[in-house]
């Protein structure tokens, strides 16, 4: 009888192949050794000159801000500022604030024309790249912000916040997305009574080389948005010594997207995309943040960019797994150099010979074929291998079949003997894996253990498996090999009653 074909139980998925994007949270400065020479000589004669205008600006803007926000609630304001309050804001302030970016080099160019906050309750800045960005702020006529309740109190620039009636955002408030969320709804259907409610969609900031994924706060209220482009167009990026943006058309929800915020939040992404000539990308703050945890643990920070979005949505991930699974892959690539690794290092990390079974395993992590993985693929190979695996049933299952005289525990010598029967492997030493799965060293491993191991190393869900594949394989083989006996048989003794028959009939002739 001919060696069995492997059951492939979990076929690749080309779906979850990503296209490889620039990395939108690095930027990466070349500066020519003239560039450099440029720098520190203009650098001698401008900052102190700049300098000191910008602080005549604040020494004027600070008593006016201290004016305007005399006798005003810290937080939680409950009226928008009227009058003479709001003529101080919008025109006197915000003309210093254009001086004082003069002062830093800014060349402020604005195109399109600003929507009255009736028209569109909210504005939408992108691409959000520096603290610069806030020259917009200055630019629109001094509109509500979503900033942190931090901010209010940080000396000179706090007060300059007040101004602006912020929608105010606490860290120690569990709810302060949903205040939050209810009271930008609050504002943005006021009628034009409140003035326009100004958000960077992006949550955090990139190198404008792509609009990653919008949040949905600013499109979660259903009202018509105006969105605001950014752009830096001076040759070196050094966050940047001119600026201009137009003001875009206001962008009014169809009924669908009213139901569905992301609806309209990709639609206006796209726009503004097209309008900037620039890519989208599924990136978002949680890459970023992956990207962070990626250093700390002393891979490179490009490991850290999943495009957290596009493999969520595809395969159900939440932040907190993603984040577990980045210390599983650094625990494997410490052992190799650039981030990526080998099946050899795959295998040596499973305390397992590299067989066919284990090539197997790989290729469901190695998703390009390339013969390498990175973090990417490893999330996916993963959730691939959990998602069908590591039920508890089938987790019952496997402990039945290493737990061969039913005790209720497994022995070294049971572990050993399926193993070595699923991978295909006649010698096989598995004592540093038994070892790690016998937490309390009793020489044999409980359903406890086991199951805990399983739950937590998921990359062992198809080795736990391959044997009940194989016994299928088996069963189906000798099902079909019955099937043909029985057949065979049926045949013959069609063919004995037909001698039997003619020979009678014979007999009787």
């Amino acid at each position: 009888m001919p060696p069995p074909q492997r059951v492939f139980a979990l076929p690749r998925q080309q779906s979850l192949l990503l296209p490889e994007v620039l990395n939108p949270f690095v930027l990466d400065l070349k500066l020519s050794k003239g560039d450099k020479i440029k720098f520190v000589l203009l650098g001698f004669l401008l900052v102190p000159l700049r300098t000191i205008c910008m602080v005549l600006v604040l020494l004027v803007t600070w008593p006016i801000a201290a004016i305007v926000t005399l006798g005003q609630p810290l937080k939680g304001a409950v009226e928008p500022m009227a009058g003479w309050r709001r003529f101080l804001c919008r025109v006197v302030i915000s003309s210093l604030g254009q001086l004082y970016y003069l002062a830093m080099g800014f060349r402020v160019v604005v195109k399109g024309q600003q929507v009255s906050s009736a028209q569109a309750p909210i504005l939408v800045v992108a691409p959000h790249s520096s603290f610069f960005d806030g020259i917009v702020c200055i630019v629109a006529g001094l509109p509500s912000t979503v900033s942190r309740t931090e901010t209010l109190f940080v000396p000179i620039f706090g007060r300059f916040l007040r101004c602006l009636q912020p929608v105010l955002v606490s860290r120690v408030d569990p709810d302060s997305r949903k205040n939050t969320i209810l009271e930008i709804e609050k504002r943005s259907t006021s009628g034009g009574h409140w003035p326009q409610v100004l958000i960077f969609p992006e949550g955090t900031c990139t190198n404008r080389s792509c609009l990653i994924t919008f949040k949905q706060g600013a499109f979660i209220p259903g009202v018509p948005v105006q969105p605001v482009l950014l752009k830096y167009p001076n040759k070196l990026d050094t966050i940047s010594w001119t600026w201009q943006g137009p003001f875009m058309p206001p962008q009014v929800p169809t009924e669908d997207e009213k139901k569905s915020p992301s609806l309209f939040a990709n639609r206006v992404r796209a726009l503004m995309a097209q309008e900037l000539g620039l890519p989208v990308t599924d990136h978002t703050y949680e890459d970023c943040r992956l990207m962070i945890s990626a250093g700390e643990l002393t891979l490179p920070m490009e490991t850290g960019l999943v495009e957290f979005t596009k493999i969520s949505k595809k395969l159900n991930l939440k932040w907190d797994n993603v984040r577990k699974e980045l210390e599983s892959f650094s625990a494997i690539a410490s052992s190799c150099k650039g981030g990526r690794i080998k099946i050899e290092e795959f295998a040596s990390f499973l305390k397992l010979p590299v067989s066919p079974a284990l090539q197997e395993l790989f290729a469901l992590f190695d998703r390009d074929g390339n013969g390498t993985i990175d973090f990417r693929e490893y999330v996916i190979g993963v959730t691939v291998l959990c998602r069908p695996a590591n039920t508890e049933e089938v987790i019952q299952m496997a402990f039945k079949l290493f737990d061969t005289d039913e005790d209720q525990s497994i022995t070294q010598e049971e572990f050993s003997s399926l193993l070595r029967s699923a991978l295909g492997v006649s010698d096989l030493n598995v004592s540093s894996l038994f070892r790690e799965i016998d937490t309390d060293g009793s020489g044999h491993i409980t359903y406890s253990e086991f199951e805990s191991f399983a739950l937590s190393h998921p990359e062992y869900a198809k080795l736990f498996t391959t044997y009940l594949e194989l016994q299928r394989y088996y069963a189906l083989q000798e099902a079909e090999l019955d099937s043909i006996c029985s057949s065979c048989s049926s045949e013959d003794l069609r063919s004995e009653d037909n001698q039997e028959g003619s020979t009678s009939d014979k007999k009787e002739d």
